[in-house]
């Protein structure tokens, strides 16, 4: 009965699904010339260097495999 009314519910299209065309507020406020003039810069994310942050993500993953490590060989 359940596949019955799911498949019933598909087909008349009751689960229509996202929009065609996404909308974006920083478009809508902004005109097409700010946009453009925006400097991405990819060294700075949210005020932290990248290469920080994956010396981080280096420094946390070592320490996992050294914690792993040492508690196989000494329990």
């Amino acid at each position: 009965a359940d596949h019955n009314q799911l498949g019933f519910n598909l087909r008349s299209n009751i689960f229509q699904g996202g929009p065609l065309e996404s909308r974006s507020l920083m478009k809508d406020s902004y005109t097409p010339d700010i946009i453009q003039k925006a400097v991405r810069d990819p060294k700075n994310w949210h005020g932290r260097r990248t290469d920080e942050l994956g010396k981080w993500h280096q420094k946390n993953a070592l320490n996992l495999n050294l914690q792993k490590t040492l508690e196989n060989k000494y329990g």
